[in-house]
């Protein structure tokens, strides 16, 4: 359960930054303007998912140390960059992916605390 919450709480941050994304590349290079952010559907979803995500983030904490929670966020760079590259058409090094390799071993072996 508790993993599942955390699991929860990730995808719904994930989906709040790709949300982000997508309303300033609606934006283009340009603020629009106060009253046209806020008509911004895309704004709207980032601001639920990431409100939705904290929420579950509490009740995580709840249940888990944060020594061990927190890190366990690091999913969230996997996640962007899986999306970052195959949403968004965005390069991705060896290097980068390397670093991803790294997070899901920590990740995994973090989860065994948990």
């Amino acid at each position: 359960m508790t993993f599942g919450l955390l699991l929860c709480a990730c995808l719904l941050t994930c989906m709040g930054q790709i949300a982000q994304k997508l309303t300033v590349e609606r934006w283009g290079h340009r603020f629009p303007g106060v009253g046209a952010a806020l008509r911004s559907g895309w704004l709207w979803l980032a601001l639920a998912c990431l409100g939705a995500g904290l929420l579950l983030w509490l009740l995580v904490l709840q249940r888990v140390d944060v020594g061990v929670a927190y890190p366990m966020l690091a999913l969230n760079f996997v996640l962007i960059t899986l999306t970052g590259r195959y949403l968004f058409k965005e390069s991705v090094d060896p290097r980068h992916w390397f670093g991803v390799a790294l997070i899901l071993v920590g990740v995994v072996l973090l989860g065994r605390q948990a």
